[in-house]
């Protein structure tokens, strides 16, 4: 190819300087297809669109070149399913344990049916030990009234990780084996009465978020439908950490950090206040969000076209109750269609959940799919993540 005029190309030194790389870089970018060498007719050497190296400069890089996307062989997002290493998540979520699918996201084996206890119910629960929860409920006391669920379980991973002088064994099974004691001990550390082995996570879980009968298998099934959901903010920030080589510990609370943030963990609380105002008026809560110019809290999703799986499941365990016929009432008149967010805030009003709890549920759940992220980037090259930094900032 030949360029008739040279204002919309840069040389090759010039490319070197706007992406700071060697020139040598630049032409294994050419060999790569990452960029198109272009002949200049009267002149010697190469010159490259401005268009396409600003498009390069934009990426993400390694140390070696562009790193334009993260290989997984874990969830699949596809035509408004959810996929776990080939199973629908909706049918694993009434028909699994949460270890279960633990096991299938962290190894890739589908686990054998669990066995059962001598009341016939189903034997279930990751490895955990009283000093640890000892340890997690004294770490957890220490934060303030105030704190939120999730204050404390950050807190609470962090001590537990200062702790574990193995934390360091990255081999598969010494991080499976701590993500299940982790989530165990989070779990049973939590305020709330205390649920004896051999109930499900979320007969387990279900005390330290209501005070209602338990109804165990919502919770269960949401706890996994909500264990992954692709390369979400959180769990990007759960592979970098990985790909330095950071322990589980310090992984999960990466995720944490970044589940914190209001676009992301925070959206069930959202859609749990939308909904409190929803259920005295659904018209008027839809109107007022339709003027105040914001999204509709549960409602749509950047990667779902037409609904979302997880939330279907969700609802559908709710039954005939009102919150139901509520989210009904909003969704005949809203442009879009529940989430999962709308879907837990749903479950949080049917049982009196505490307000926090949906972040909490979120966290707890995500841990499953990071823990598994981590391996896929524990068998990766390390380090393989750099964003290339351009500056804009004054010269001397």
């Amino acid at each position: 190819m030949t360029a008739e005029g040279d204002e919309n190309y840069l040389t090759t030194a010039e490319v070197a300087r706007r992406l700071q790389v060697k020139p040598e870089t630049i032409y294994a970018y050419v060999s790569r297809g990452l960029l198109t060498s272009i002949r200049a007719r009267g002149r010697r050497g190469s010159l490259f669109s401005t268009t396409e190296v600003d498009r390069l400069a934009s990426r993400s890089v390694d140390h070696s070149g562009v790193v334009e996307r993260i290989e997984s062989e874990l969830t699949l997002l596809q035509h408004d399913e959810l996929y776990y290493r080939g199973h629908p998540a909706s049918s694993l979520a009434t028909s699994w344990t949460v270890e279960q699918v633990a096991n299938l996201l962290w190894t890739g084996e589908a686990p054998p049916q669990p066995s059962t206890t001598a009341d016939g119910s189903a034997a279930a629960g990751f490895a955990v030990t009283r000093e640890g929860v000892k340890l997690a409920r004294a770490a957890i006391a220490v934060a303030p009234d105030t704190a939120r669920l999730t204050d404390r379980l950050r807190v609470a991973v962090a001590v537990l990780g200062a702790a574990d002088p193995l934390r360091f064994d990255l081999s598969v099974p010494a991080v499976t084996a701590a993500a299940g004691q982790l989530i165990e001990t989070l779990v049973t550390a939590l305020p709330g009465d205390y649920v004896a082995a051999g109930a499900t996570l979320g007969a387990r879980l279900w005390p330290k978020l209501s005070d209602e009968p338990p109804r165990a298998e919502v919770l269960d099934a949401a706890l996994i439908l909500l264990a992954d959901h692709g390369l979400a903010v959180s769990t990007v920030a759960a592979r970098v950490a990985a790909s330095a080589r950071a322990n589980l510990y310090a992984v999960i609370s990466a995720g944490l950090g970044a589940l914190d943030g209001q676009y992301h963990g925070a959206a069930p609380t959202l859609a749990y206040e939308f909904l409190r105002r929803a259920q005295q008026d659904p018209l008027k809560a839809l109107s007022d969000q339709l003027r105040s110019g914001e999204p509709i809290p549960g409602f749509g999703h950047r990667i779902y076209e037409h609904r979302d799986p997880r939330a279907e499941v969700l609802l559908e365990l709710l039954g005939d109750h009102p919150i139901v016929g509520t989210i009904a009432a909003i969704s005949e008149r809203s442009p879009t269609f529940p989430n999962s967010d709308l879907a837990i805030a749903a479950i949080m009003h049917a049982y009196n959940f505490r307000p926090d709890a949906g972040d909490a549920l979120f966290a707890i759940a995500r841990m499953i799919g990071w823990t598994a992220h981590a391996l896929e980037e524990y068998a990766a090259p390390a380090l393989r993540f750099r964003a290339m930094g351009i500056y804009t900032g004054q010269t001397t």
